[in-house]
């Protein structure tokens, strides 16, 4: 399980939420804005969800706690819960406002957090790491805020909860002053809690360890992508860390990385409002990003830079994001009640355009209603959306010595067509020379890459893609050794309908000369097909992903057109 599934699948986006620099709680009831009275109610209406994750019997080990989907106590969720009652509890506006019986259910939820730290400061994300220095950043995001909401709430009886709070951030402080981080968007969560611990108990151990860690410069390319390229997670989440430390050490000049990649992921967005993922180096690599993770990173900035295109992507966040998803930054308004400013008028997003981000390995081409990625260095090298009907990948694979499953390593420009290309090669090996043998007879000891080669077959694939005036034509050549089996794939995001292919088990055949994916009103048209054998799951293929998919197949030499539109 990722550490975001046990954030989410309990608690929601709250757990996952943004921690932008503070200026001052505010909870003036009449100064709100409508959509933020808005979130409360639906935060409000979400809290009986949880008491059905909560261990309630007295005699359990982790009375107190919260557990994810799985049925696991642990820190993370029981911190999401702590987070969500503290702000309710200092919202005038809410049901549990200075809540009596919420308050005694928070005071137990902070015993049991006490009890998944360790003596050095440290908790677990049980899926994956122990005694986690970042994981334990992770969590401050939700107590840091809870502690100043509850304080700020001066709610009778609230100081031994206050107490345990105390607690567990000053020994975390602990732990972040001398852990280590295994991933590159680490050095920034964990700086960012040591600055937000400074802002409430300083210590100057605490700004010395995060300036070691900025000592290292932040890792964004030319592009504007930051190295994990993670545009669903860690991007934003960069991002939102970048912002603290900026403000709580009066860093400005950070707020250039974060300006960058804001700007840059202008040209990742689809036309249904969602993010590109498939060039990510993380867990989200693929999967249907929305765009709503960034809605606090491009607010901040918007008003920051009285920025046009920030407030556009703003705007397109909120209309293609429900309010339920948007609900989760609460805590990022009520810290910060600047931001409840009207945004600046909107200037137009980019939506007709041809970008390379050769860092990332991709290239972007968008003609407002429809897209097209193509990437490097990946299986799935190439995605087409229109609208809410997305062609999520192509792929293709020939049974070459069990390696056949292309990808490329660049992506060139000649003239006005896009290549991918790639070279195979398959040997045979010949006997040892005598003074090579081992006198024991021992295989291992007559490394393969130490005998001659002979009867090299070769495999050369290329892809060419050239933009048409309503999609792409995508060209398939693979030559050199005759008569291998080739299996295209255009797998598409479940949800629709298909027209002119013929179904085979849970796969389709193209043979037609046109083929339709249909979801509700929108439509990709596909052709025209091939079919010259079924053996559609070739050896050294990739598995076949669980989503609907056309198969178009053949033999080397392979020569396929195929128009995407």
């Amino acid at each position: 399980m990722l550490r975001r599934s046990f954030i989410q699948s309990s608690l929601g986006t709250l757990c996952a939420m943004p921690m932008f620099g503070l200026t001052a709680l505010s909870n003036k009831k009449e100064s709100k804005p409508v959509w933020l009275l808005e979130w409360i109610k639906i935060l409000d209406q979400q809290m009986p969800i949880f008491t059905k994750s909560r261990v309630s019997e007295s005699s359990k080990k982790h009375f107190g706690a919260f557990m994810d989907a799985t049925e696991m106590p642990n820190p993370h969720s029981t911190a999401g819960y702590i987070a969500r009652a503290c702000m309710l509890m200092f919202c005038a506006e809410s049901h549990f406002y200075q809540s009596k019986e919420t308050l005694i259910t928070v005071e137990q939820a902070a015993e049991a957090l006490l009890k998944f730290q360790y003596s050095d400061g440290t908790i677990d994300l049980l899926s994956t790491n122990f005694h986690s220095t970042p994981d334990t950043a992770f969590v401050l995001e939700n107590i840091i805020p809870a502690y100043k909401f509850l304080k700020e709430t001066k709610i009778t009886g609230s100081g031994k909860t206050l107490a345990f709070l105390e607690k567990f951030i000053k020994n975390a402080a602990e732990a972040l002053i001398v852990g280590g981080i295994h991933t590159p968007n680490h050095r920034w969560v964990v700086s960012a809690a040591l600055v937000k611990i400074n802002e409430v108990f300083p210590d100057k151990r605490l700004v010395d360890r995060a300036e070691q860690w900025l000592a290292e410069h932040i890792d964004i390319d030319p592009d504007g992508q930051y190295t994990e390229k993670s545009t669903h997670v860690y991007s934003p989440i960069v991002n939102r860390a970048l912002i603290d430390i900026a403000e709580g050490l009066k860093k400005p000049e950070l707020l250039e990385h974060v300006r960058k990649n804001l700007l840059m992921t202008l040209y990742y967005i689809h036309p249904n409002g969602e993010v590109v993922t498939e060039a990510s180096s993380r867990q989200d690599r693929g999967v249907i990003g929305k765009m709503s993770v960034y809605y606090g990173n491009y607010r901040y900035m918007a008003l920051m830079d009285n920025n046009g295109q920030m407030s556009a992507a703003c705007r397109l966040i909120e209309n293609t994001n429900s309010p339920q998803a948007l609900s989760g930054y609460l805590p990022y308004f009520l810290e910060n009640p600047k931001l409840w400013r009207e945004l600046p008028a909107n200037q137009t997003l980019p939506t007709n355009y041809l970008k390379a981000f050769p860092y990332s390995g991709l290239v972007r081409i968008r003609r407002e209603n429809w897209d097209c990625t193509i990437l490097s260095k990946n299986t799935s090298w190439l995605t087409f959306h229109k609208g809410n009907a997305v062609l999520q990948a192509m792929r293709v694979a020939c049974s070459f010595f069990g390696k056949g499953q292309f990808d490329s390593e660049k992506i060139e420009l000649l003239g006005d067509t896009w290549m991918l290309s790639k070279t195979l090669e398959g040997p045979y090996y010949q006997p040892f020379e005598k003074d090579q043998i081992s006198p024991d007879g021992d295989f291992e000891k007559m490394p393969r890459n130490l005998r001659k080669q002979s009867e090299i077959q070769k495999l050369e694939t290329t892809v060419k893609i050239i933009e048409k005036p309503q999609g792409i034509e995508v060209e398939i050549e693979m030559k050199g050794t005759e008569n291998v089996p080739v299996s295209l794939e255009l797998i598409f995001r479940p949800g629709g309908i298909f027209k002119g292919v013929e179904q085979i088990s849970n796969s389709y055949l193209l043979s037609s000369q046109l083929g339709e994916y249909l979801v509700g009103e929108d439509k990709i048209s596909f052709g025209p097909g091939k079919i010259e054998h079924k053996g559609l799951q070739l050896r050294g293929a990739l598995p076949a992903i669980d989503a609907p998919t056309i198969y178009i197949t053949g033999f080397t030499p392979f020569n396929h057109v195929i128009n995407i539109y």
